[in-house]
């Protein structure tokens, strides 16, 4: 099995704590859309034939295309992959693009998957951020989707925002389990040095929330969820039963995935590769039949770490048969003392060969992983 993601660059207006790739202007959209596809043609062979059971439209704002835009770019893709009858295929949205009329367009051209960027249902945290909708939205646009006919949807959220208390925090919590959605992601408020939220916090302007007021959030998301029925199968995310990401979850597993549109990333196992995250430099160099790229050979110790690095965050955990007998890393040879005390801590514990992290060791966990990476093998 594989996976195509779908990189779409354009957003309304820039979120004060984002810095994935994207532009505001609209300019290019139109070339955007035809390159996508030329870049879709170049690289058929990419995934060896692999059947496709993913397809994820992602950003940027993916809502920002209408349906014929999606549909072309869609029939493409089965065009030229074989793709299978039940794959899953997510669309990113905003609440403010989601209108009834736009919602039944998505449908029509075949999203079968909707994950919508609330973030937050209070009203002062959206402004703090920029987003382009309002608390209300926020509540709308999941019932009109669930009205639609849309039976699996994903909702963002985001904790950690400054505020005097966690009442805010449990205040989203209790609208969001009102909303009855198949899978939530979470994530913490991450001050990035080259966005509005990293210039103001430097300047002094903006002083981000403690670690330990962020841990204190995450500790009431995890007994939340536990309480609504939601099961977190990996660090951010959190699912009823059967409805856990497909896309994701291949690719914390080490599913291959063809990455298309500037700034896409792809994997095949032994390598990466890296689009070039500048719009018209893109759209040039397709227009060639050019694919602009930067290749990058994993090594065996790359292999290891990667493998570490994503099954770590998962509930399945770390099979460290694997490591030792595909990576050739012995992670209970190379770190037995250290795996001995994150037991004794109750931070990790290992079953039947495999290393999985406690509730405790999630919030530690990038301290973790990183302090069990291979340097060589």
């Amino acid at each position: 099995m594989s996976g195509i993601y779908i990189h779409i660059p354009f957003c309304k207006q820039a979120c004060h704590y984002c810095d994935f790739h994207f532009s505001t202007s609209m300019v290019l959209k139109g070339d955007m859309v035809q390159t996508i596809s030329q870049e879709l043609k170049l690289r058929r062979d990419y995934l060896q034939g692999q059947p496709v059971h993913t397809i994820y439209f992602g950003g940027g704002t993916p809502s920002l295309l209408n349906q014929e835009e999606l549909q072309s770019i869609l029939a493409t893709v089965r065009e030229l992959f074989i793709v299978s009858d039940d794959a899953e295929i997510t669309l990113e949205a905003n609440p403010d693009d989601l209108s009834p009329e736009k919602l039944q367009e998505l449908k029509g051209a075949g999203i079968n998957r909707l994950s919508i960027g609330l973030q937050s249902f209070h009203e002062p945290h959206l402004r703090l951020m920029n987003r382009a909708h309002t608390a209300t939205e926020s509540v709308q646009c999941v019932l009109d989707a669930q009205a639609a006919g849309f039976d699996n949807i994903t909702v963002d959220l985001i904790y950690g925002i400054p505020a005097p208390d966690h009442t805010i925090w449990h205040r989203d919590l209790e609208l969001l389990f009102s909303l009855n959605v198949q899978h939530v992601s979470c994530y913490a408020l991450t001050i990035e040095p080259d966005t509005a939220l990293g210039r103001w916090s430097k300047k002094g302007s903006f002083k981000p929330s403690e670690d330990e007021f962020t841990a204190q959030q995450f500790e009431i998301l995890l007994e939340q969820m536990k309480q609504h029925g939601y099961g977190q199968y990996e660090i951010s995310n959190f699912s009823r039963p059967g409805y856990e990401s497909k896309h994701n979850s291949n690719y914390w597993r080490g599913v291959h995935y063809l990455g298309i549109g500037p700034s896409a990333h792809s994997f095949n196992g032994h390598s990466r590769q890296y689009n070039v995250s500048h719009n018209k430099k893109y759209i040039d160099a397709l227009k060639q039949n050019a694919v602009p790229f930067e290749l990058e050979e994993l090594t065996l110790a790359d292999q290891a770490n990667d493998y570490l690095l994503t099954t770590l965050r998962t509930i399945w955990g770390c099979d460290l048969k694997k490591l030792r007998q595909e990576f050739r890393y012995d992670l209970g040879s190379d770190h037995r003392a250290y795996l001995q005390e994150l037991q004794e801590k109750e931070l990790a514990r290992i079953e039947a060969d495999v290393l999985y992290l406690t509730d405790k060791g999630k919030l530690l966990s990038d301290q973790i992983t990183m302090d069990l990476l291979a340097e060589e093998v």
